[in-house]
């Protein structure tokens, strides 16, 4: 066997590994796997171990510190469906680990809806959701704070002091439990001007645009020139904690 051969053979029989087991966590399987064991544990305190898996996301959302949206995601090989739970990583930087994870919390009441209640429409927060957050120690607040309404399009809430929630995530913290990471502040900048665009749809045709929140858009595509009919264009509405 010639010299070249050999050294072609021997290029042949070499492997990459791809064992980690000394490697240290990398960030994203850090803070990905801080906020699924999150999710794991308030799921088993918070609702008895009853909601599905979903897909925890870190999503930037105009005035939004987290959102739901059901079905929003789909096996590539098994067409399984699972459902979104996005947290805005812009809004940690002035919040405690507590309270961020309050907004999962808030967030994981929409899924306990979605899979064991009725689903309410598009983005609104009715009685049985505000219900269930009272159960886990989360009082609904459309201002945050005590005496706001309960229920709404917008709805955040507040920490009820010795309530559930509360308890759990003394828990979790005593068994070290800490988020690492969290937007930088130049972020916020970019948070004011995302605020000022909104994604429209045609309900018709799917046609997308962006306009600053409440304009009215008519579709150009779906206009009937000849009738003067025109399709209101709608907002993007999630579930939202405010």
């Amino acid at each position: 066997m010639s010299i070249e051969a050999k050294t072609e053979c021997e290029e042949s029989k070499k492997t990459v590994s791809y064992d980690t087991s000394l490697a240290e966590p990398t960030i994203t399987e850090r803070e990905y796997q801080a906020f699924q064991a999150a999710y794991n544990f308030l799921n088993t305190e918070l609702f008895a171990g009853s909601l599905p898996h979903v897909l925890v996301t870190f999503q930037r959302h105009a005035n939004a510190k987290g959102y739901f949206a059901a079905d929003r995601f789909e096996g590539r090989i098994d067409g399984a469906k699972a459902h979104e739970l996005a947290m805005n990583p812009d809004v940690f930087t002035s919040r405690t680990d507590e309270l961020i994870l309050s907004t999962l919390a808030h967030e994981m009441a929409h899924v306990w809806q979605q899979t064991h209640g009725t689903p309410p429409r598009r983005a609104y927060h009715d009685r049985q959701w505000a219900a269930k957050m009272k159960e886990i120690g989360l009082q609904p607040s459309t201002t945050g704070e005590l005496g706001g309404k309960e229920t709404g399009q917008s709805v955040t809430h507040y920490i009820i002091p010795g309530g559930a929630y509360s308890r759990a995530y003394a828990n979790l913290a005593a068994n070290g439990f800490q988020l690492n990471w969290q937007s930088r502040a130049f972020s916020q900048e970019r948070k004011k001007k995302a605020a000022s665009k909104t994604k429209y749809t045609c309900p018709a045709c799917g046609t997308n645009a962006w306009a600053k929140p409440n304009t009215a858009l008519i579709c150009g595509e779906c206009y009937d020139h000849d009738e003067g009919d025109a399709t209101t264009m709608e907002p993007e509405e999630v579930d939202t904690d405010d």
